[in-house]
């Protein structure tokens, strides 16, 4: 055997042990079909077990990617708010998802997370333009003696506006002339403020997330978003009259 030979023998050796092991991609083939399992899913007994099994550790960590890559954050809000608030606007998206177009669900949830950080970012700007431009003028006012008024301190209490509007939503549903979708989205609001103390509120920082309650609200009625806007009219007409009720 020449000694040319025996080098390239050893280098190839040298090559095998110096390879690096194969790294899986923490969103892959798997999780692009647990996707689709969870669209097919029929109930939320199943799409609670596919995300929880297949698609949680994936989107936290895609999200917390985004976030860090392209320095998405957001003022007044720490990290774990801005990922909270990121994963659960994601999964009010994701049944827009169309595997029927032959893209990639990495894709897709990439590009709804980065627009919707993007876009509060921009709002958060905007509110804060406003807010300083509201400050400069209501300082001025401030020291003007004739443009103040005291106003008594009369609190009223979430607790008050949600026992009120419980009662109020009860008797709505008593009604006889409510369509199918307003009695189902109507138990599922009943549900929702019976328990929103677990619901309302993220347990880790007591933040306020309305992209969460829209989530069970679809899941709880298989109604779509828009079915639920439509069927909400007349729910926050009720809410609305209660309270200016209360306010007077």
């Amino acid at each position: 055997m020449s000694d040319e030979l025996i080098i390239n023998n050893d280098l190839d050796v040298v090559k095998k042990k110096g390879r690096k092991p194969k790294q899986n991609n923490y969103f892959d083939e798997r999780e692009e079909t647990a996707v689709k399992n969870y669209l097919m899913a029929t109930t939320f007994e199943e799409k609670n077990k596919i995300y929880n099994q297949f698609l949680r550790k994936p989107l936290d960590k895609m999200i917390s990617s985004i976030i860090r890559r392209y320095k998405l954050y957001r003022k007044d809000m720490n990290f774990e708010e801005i990922h909270i608030d990121t994963h659960s606007f994601l999964m009010t998206k994701i049944d827009k998802f169309k595997p029927s177009k032959e893209k990639k669900a990495y894709s897709y949830f990439g590009t709804i997370c980065k627009n919707y950080l993007m876009g509060q970012i921009m709002k958060d700007q905007k509110e804060m333009n406003r807010k300083i431009s509201y400050e400069d003028i209501s300082s001025d006012l401030l020291n003007t003696p004739d443009m103040i008024y005291h106003i008594d301190n009369d609190e009223l209490t979430s607790e008050d506006v949600i026992f009120k509007f419980l009662n109020l939503l009860k008797e709505t549903l008593d009604e006889p002339n409510l369509t199918d979708q307003e009695v189902k989205l109507g138990r599922a609001i009943q549900d929702i403020f019976e328990n929103y103390t677990s619901i309302f509120f993220d347990s880790s920082n007591n933040k306020f997330n309305k992209n969460i309650i829209l989530f069970e609200l679809r899941e709880m009625t298989n109604l779509s978003t828009k079915e639920i806007r439509g069927s909400l009219k007349k729910y926050k007409k009720i809410y609305n009259v209660m309270l200016q009720e209360l306010l007077k």
